[in-house]
């Protein structure tokens, strides 16, 4: 097994952090130095990370898959299917898996929520006094792992912090860090009100310290799961409505907006009701946890959205972002039973020094 590695910047940085006893490497792994950061064609293929949900005693753990070469619809379970990553710090779950690249200096960061719903965990309470903080990992290689730390990123008066993603911001020089909260009034510290919940963001260069939290998108009504994926200086967003579903009404499927500015508090409206499908076009019950990520080798983008009352993640794909328009794939195998997550290219070396770990035939169980 090779050695560990220690925590890339003082933990004690961080007021409030707390950190767990272990660093988790896959066996038979060996360092490697960062490769260059994987983009367009230079793409040896995809790594998923996903979480399976609270069904399952570990379902709220961090999984991966690697995909078949390029195909981003075809994925192989890595460490045969079990958890890659475990958290023992805060609620000791971790859901919503997401993983980012520094341009800077090439280090992976994962970042989760801080929730752990399995055995019978209340969805009211959890939205009212649940943990404030982010789960974050960090890893110059893929395989080799820092110790899980605890970050606290939301305000006093916010009742949860859920779904954490995070996106270069080049302008800035920094990362956008963005996640939805319940936010309840000052004069209600027990948090018992009425609220809706919105998405708030913060900026970062080492995901230990954060800026304030502040309010990022607030359509009036309930929003979480937002993703972005970035083309020719446009963000373009993605969010679950979190309102009722009916005909009439979008609610519970994918909202899509843009703007030229990653910070923008008021962002152009794309499409809504993505994922819904029509007549003569198949689509999903409803969806949650999207995400969205480029091709490695054409000009197309898909985005897996979360049918979290059946099949988990469904994808659907376009050529065209900025008309809103995606198809559901119709040939895919993803891995089984993943759930709210995320995708990064990788590199021939990061694919297979990923293979070798936890692949057949490498690492373990």
């Amino acid at each position: 097994m090779p050695g560990r590695r220690p925590p890339r910047r003082s933990a004690l940085a961080v007021a409030g952090l707390l950190a767990a006893p272990l660093v988790l490497t896959a066996p038979g792994a060996a360092s490697a130095a960062p490769d260059e950061p994987s983009r367009g064609a230079a793409g040896a293929g995809y790594l998923f990370a996903y979480m399976t949900g609270e069904r399952f005693a570990d379902g709220e753990q961090v999984r991966f898959a690697l995909s078949s070469g390029n195909d981003p619809l075809h994925w192989r379970e890595l460490n045969g299917g079990d958890p890659v990553l475990t958290s023992d710090v805060g609620e000791e779950g971790v859901r919503d898996p997401f993983l980012v690249r520094s341009p800077e200096d090439g280090t992976y960061y994962l970042i989760a929520t801080d929730l752990k719903m399995y055995g019978g965990g209340d969805w009211d309470e959890v939205q009212r006094h649940g943990s404030r903080a982010l789960i974050v990992w960090e890893s110059d290689d893929l395989v080799n792992w820092s110790e899980e730390r605890r970050v606290e990123v939301s305000p006093p008066e916010a009742g949860n912090t859920w779904a954490p993603e995070a996106h270069w911001d080049a302008e800035r020089g920094r990362f956008a860090v963005y996640w939805a909260s319940k936010l309840y009034a000052e004069d209600d510290p027990d948090h018992t009100g009425d609220q809706h919940q919105r998405m708030m963001v913060a900026t970062t260069e080492d995901f230990e310290e954060f800026s304030g939290a502040e309010v990022w998108h607030d359509p009036g009504h309930a929003v979480i799961d937002s993703t972005i994926v970035e083309h020719e200086g446009v963000y373009h967003r993605f969010t679950k409505d979190e309102r009722g579903s009916s005909p009439e009404e979008c609610g519970k499927f994918i909202t899509a907006e843009r703007s030229t500015d990653l910070l923008d508090r008021s962002w152009d409206f794309v499409a809504d009701c993505i994922g819904r499908g029509s007549e003569g076009a198949p689509g999903i019950e409803r969806g949650e946890g999207p995400t969205v990520f480029a091709s490695n080798t054409e000009d197309k983008w898909y985005l897996f959205i979360d049918e979290y009352t059946g099949r988990g993640y469904v994808p659907f794909e376009t050529t065209d972002l900025d008309s809103g328009e995606w198809t559901m794939a119709d040939d895919y195998a993803l891995p089984e039973g993943a759930r709210h997550g995320s995708v990064v290219p990788v590199s021939a070396q990061e694919y297979s020094r990923l293979q070798s770990a936890w692949g057949p035939g490498g690492g373990q169980r």
